[in-house]
């Protein structure tokens, strides 16, 4: 009886838990499609590298919100087992209410894996991998930025300014600032162009103009009757570079804990020479530190709000300030989820000071079990 009441628990609480995780995630993955919008129209990249980001961002969504909502399906279905009086079955068929705990810790040691594979492997993963179509995209939406009377600089190190766009579909009075460096640049005048495609590279054909040519403070002037500006080697100012968030745990714990003399300056790199940059500086090293710890960290509170939700089987319905205590229970889970972000900030290279960080959740969860046990003994089942 004990196996089939336990089953029907877990199964209703998953169940929820899949239902309202997944209801969730979709809602906040569609308000960040929507702000990711500016990716085709501002930056200029093609809807497919704006889905692929898109859809990869949802496992960073289902992380986040992954400890409330397991700590939100056991509340829920703890109440409504309170309220329909199914609580009563378990106290009569013998389960005691510590017994019913450790099967709730058990199930939230699930959860706890879930998100640590999730934090230290798949999460990392995946941004990087959207991180890699920002890197690998050419400007596909350009010619649908440039507009009349506005300066485009969507594309890096370019500026593009038209007049007027004629009947004809083409542009006038066309004029580019290409700057290469600090020291050398150019500047292009044409009285026509237009954008044309060839092998799937977006060309700006320019006709009848100049190129102003400035090195190092050398201006040289050449006429031109046609040319072509070939839109492909230009990228688009979208930060293209590896974010601690995209990197792997690996890569940096060696950041981390190599002595300084062996800590090499470049830990990471790719295909496009985009590199994470391991230094000395003690601020990056805190940074590294935050980030590191907190996808170990943060899982070890999973099972401190299982404790949390399971003190409503404490009190039953009937009790006096019941509703109040339900109110007070869900507050203090909310506390401890905030509470878990919060402490991520303070992480530091100091390993002492991040060691003692670490172990709060379980020194919490420890105290929280004894007040659950002590409790239990005193109240009626």
């Amino acid at each position: 009886m004990k196996k089939i009441i336990f089953k029907n628990f877990l199964r209703e609480t998953t169940i929820f838990f899949l239902l309202s995780c997944s209801s969730v995630a979709l809602i906040v993955w569609v308000i960040q499609a929507v702000n990711y919008l500016g990716f085709v129209t501002e930056d200029g990249h093609g809807f497919k590298i704006y889905f692929l980001y898109t859809l990869l961002s949802l496992p960073k969504i289902f992380n986040e919100i992954l400890p409330f909502m397991f700590f939100f399906a056991v509340f829920f279905t703890l109440v409504k087992y309170e309220d329909q009086n199914q609580t009563l079955i378990f106290w009569s068929n013998g389960i005691k209410k510590s017994e019913f705990l450790n099967i709730i810790l058990k199930y939230s040691l699930i959860f706890l894996i879930l998100q640590s594979l999730l934090n230290i492997f798949f999460v990392p993963y995946t941004q990087d991998k959207a991180r890699s179509f920002i890197r690998q995209s050419n400007v596909d939406f350009l010619p649908s930025l440039v507009k009349p009377k506005k300066f485009m600089d969507t594309v890096e190190k370019l500026t593009i300014y038209v007049d007027k766009k004629n009947d004809l579909d083409q542009f006038e009075n066309i004029v580019i600032k290409d700057t290469y460096n600090n020291n050398d640049s150019r500047i292009i005048y044409a009285k026509t162009g237009f954008f044309s495609q060839f092998n799937n590279h977006n060309f700006l054909i320019l006709n009848e103009g100049k190129i102003l040519n400035i090195n190092k403070g050398k201006t040289t002037v050449i006429n031109f009757n046609k040319t072509q500006l070939n839109l492909s080697d230009y990228s688009s100012k979208t930060t293209k570079y590896p974010k601690l968030q995209e990197i792997s745990v690996f890569v940096l714990s060696k950041c981390l804990f190599q002595p300084n003399d062996q800590r090499a300056q470049v830990m990471l790199g790719d295909k496009n020479k985009y590199e994470f940059q391991c230094s000395h500086e003690i601020k990056q090293l805190n940074n590294i530190s935050q980030e590191l710890f907190s996808r170990i960290f943060k899982p070890l509170y999973i099972p401190l709000l299982s404790i949390i939700s399971a003190l409503l089987l404490i009190k039953s319905k009937n009790s006096i300030g019941y509703s109040r205590y339900k109110i007070m229970i869900f507050v203090i889970g909310v506390i401890i989820i905030s509470f878990s972000e919060i402490l991520t900030k303070f992480f530091s290279y100091d390993l002492n000071k991040s060691f003692l960080l670490m172990i709060i959740p379980i020194l919490i969860s420890i105290i929280f079990y004894i007040l659950f046990y002590k409790q239990s003994l005193t109240s009626s089942k």
